[in-house]
C-alpha cells in the first residue's frame, strides 16, 4: 500500500499554506483568519522532531526562559506546540491576526510574557527558519544537512541566543538525520519532497512578510 496524504508531512504543510498565501498576496493585504494561520504553523511543528537534537536547541527561542543543554527535554517533546497551540486557542475567540495584535497593543501586552503577540513572533520565527532550511537544501548537492540547517539557524535564531545555546547548536548539527533519513521520515523520495520544498518557500514567503508587517505597521519591531 502506498503512503497516503495525511503521512506526508511535506505535502500537508504546503497545503495549509495555500489559504494563507491568497489573503497575504491581497492588495492591501487581507485580514488574516488566526485559526487557519495556527493549524498551518501546527503542521510545521513536525520538522523539529524530524531534525533531531539540534533543532530542539533552535526551538529555545520559541520559550520565554531556556533551559540549560542538561535539563533539555527530550526530541519528542516539541516545545513550540506551546505557542501554536496559544493561538490556536485564543482563535477560538479571537478570529483574525490583526485583532490578536490589535488587542495586546491596546492592553500595553505586546511583549509580555504569554502574550499571543509575543507567541505569534515567535511562531513565525519558526516558519522562516523551515523556509531558509528549505532554500539551503534545494541547492546544497549531497547527503548532509549540516550545512543547510547551519544557515538557517544562523540566519534565524542565531541573532536572539547567547553564546552557550549557539555552541550547543554547533555541537548538535553533528547529529543530524541525513537528507535521504529525512526523507524516509516524510514519506517523500527526493524528487517529490523538491516540490513540495519549493511550494513551501513560494508560499511561506508572502506569510511571513504579512506577520511582519503586522508588528512593522504598528512600530512593534521584530528582533524581540
Amino acid at each position: 500500500m502506498g503512503s497516503t496524504e495525511a503521512e506526508k508531512p511535506l505535502r500537508r504543510i504546503a497545503a495549509s499554506f495555500e489559504e494563507l498565501e491568497a489573503v497575504a498576496k491581497q492588495q492591501p493585504p487581507g485580514v488574516m483568519d488566526a485559526a487557519a494561520f495556527s493549524r498551518a504553523c501546527s503542521n510545521v511543528s513536525v520538522l523539529f522532531g524530524c531534525l533531531g537534537i539540534a533543532f530542539k536547541f533552535a526551538e529555545m527561542d520559541y520559550v520565554d526562559k531556556a533551559p540549560t543543554p542538561r535539563s533539555l527535554p527530550p526530541v519528542s517533546d516539541s516545545l513550540c506546540y506551546v505557542y501554536v497551540d496559544d493561538l490556536l486557542e485564543a482563535s477560538k475567540s479571537i478570529s483574525t491576526l490583526p485583532s490578536m495584535v490589535e488587542l495586546d497593543v491596546q492592553n500595553g501586552t505586546v511583549r509580555k510574557p504569554g502574550s499571543h503577540t509575543r507567541n505569534m513572533l515567535r511562531v513565525k520565527r519558526g516558519i522562516d527558519m523551515v523556509k531558509v532550511l528549505f532554500e539551503q537544501i534545494l541547492v546544497t548537492e549531497g547527503n548532509s544537512l549540516r550545512d543547510a540547517a547551519s544557515v538557517a539557524y544562523a540566519q534565524v535564531f542565531a541573532p536572539h541566543h547567547g553564546r552557550a545555546i549557539r555552541m550547543a547548536v554547533a555541537a548538535g548539527m553533528y547529529a543530524l538525520p541525513s537528507k535521504s533519513q529525512l526523507l524516509k521520515k516524510l514519506n517523500e523520495d527526493e524528487a517529490s519532497a523538491k516540490i513540495q520544498m519549493q511550494n513551501f518557500v513560494r508560499l511561506s514567503t508572502p506569510v511571513i512578510h504579512y506577520v511582519e508587517g503586522l508588528f512593522t505597521s504598528r512600530n512593534l519591531g521584530i528582533d524581540w
